[in-house]
């Protein structure tokens, strides 16, 4: 199998969590009424478990994308992060119950756009 296909569900993995890892921070802030910059809400932040859960996402994150890496260039996976920012607003949108305005909308079918133009290229011939 070529391997920009094999790579491509570890790309997308490792974008979604990401993301996710955003929701979960926002909400383990909203768990536990915000942040200040003392121990005890450093702490209880650390310790909630959308928090732990954010930095599971991030762990995970990275270990899936060492395997894309490990398959593709990085000029090519790279440029796929940008669909982080699609992913996070319907999962803000979704999840956090946030509202997304048509201009942001606008911008995140441009990005769309630029991904789409950049992954099909096509392969270097050396791989």
């Amino acid at each position: 199998m070529n391997p920009y296909m094999k790579a491509l569900p570890l790309i997308l993995a490792g974008v979604l969590l990401n993301a996710f890892a955003q929701i979960a921070m926002k909400k383990g802030l909203n768990a536990v009424g915000g942040m200040t910059w003392d121990v005890p809400s450093l702490v209880r932040l650390g310790l909630n478990p959308w928090t732990l859960g954010c930095l599971a996402c991030y762990g995970v994150s990275v270990v899936v994308w060492a395997g894309a890496l490990n398959l593709v260039e990085v000029n090519y996976a790279y440029p796929f992060l940008a669909l982080g920012f699609l992913a996070n607003a319907l999962m803000s949108q979704t999840i956090l119950g946030e509202s997304i305005p048509p201009m942001r909308w606008a911008a995140l079918t441009l990005i769309i756009l630029g991904v789409a133009l950049q992954a099909f290229t096509g392969a270097p011939k050396h791989l």
